[in-house]
């Protein structure tokens, strides 16, 4: 018990410490920022740190295709750029029927061209980019791909209360949206 509430307070310590570079890392005017997207669902804190690509190449400023094109199908995507995508949770949270305990984790992302796609909860956080163990997966849940009215140029992050109870973690670039539910587990 004490050895899993130390690796808590360390993997908290980590998430803030994060959080206190953003600002930093900000400044560094990278070619795809970071930024942080949470929310509060039944009195757990879901927090994501990210970096936001643009859908225009940032050397020519042409346009690129995004799904099947600069995040190929049928391959590991690293759910943003830079860093890899981290996601903490106070509490243990059901996502989709897959549990996921408190703590940090990597979040990854498997398009496929027919639609379906899967979100990879990965227990190897601190990395770049798309240094990626699969035997360090703690759960591959399927998203629900939807269209967007209005196309997205810098992909998006959110987590949001679902109207329904738990919440709803979204991802949203060029005209495509992915997501999944959550509930916390008490």
């Amino acid at each position: 018990m004490l050895r899993s509430r130390h690796l808590l307070t360390s993997i908290i310590c980590l998430a803030v410490g994060a959080s206190a570079a953003l600002p930093a890392l900000a400044q560094q005017q990278r070619v795809s920022p970071p930024d942080i997207a949470g929310t509060v669902v039944d009195g757990n804190r879901v927090t994501i740190y990210y970096s936001r690509p643009f859908s225009k190449d940032p050397k020519t400023g042409e346009k690129r295709k995004i799904w099947g094109g600069l995040v190929p199908y049928g391959k590991v995507w690293r759910t943003g750029a830079n860093e890899a995508t981290l996601l903490v949770t106070q509490q243990p949270i059901t996502l989709g029927s897959q549990t996921i305990p408190a703590g940090a984790h990597t979040l990854f992302v498997i398009p496929e061209e027919d639609g379906k796609a899967q979100l990879i909860v990965n227990n190897q956080i601190g990395q770049w980019g798309l240094t990626y163990d699969e035997k360090q997966d703690v759960a591959r849940v399927p998203l629900t791909k939807e269209a967007l009215t209005a196309s997205v140029d810098q992909f998006t992050m959110a987590v949001a209360r679902n109207a329904g109870g738990g919440g709803v973690i979204k991802l949203m670039w060029e005209n495509t949206q992915y997501s999944v539910p959550f509930t916390v587990n008490k």
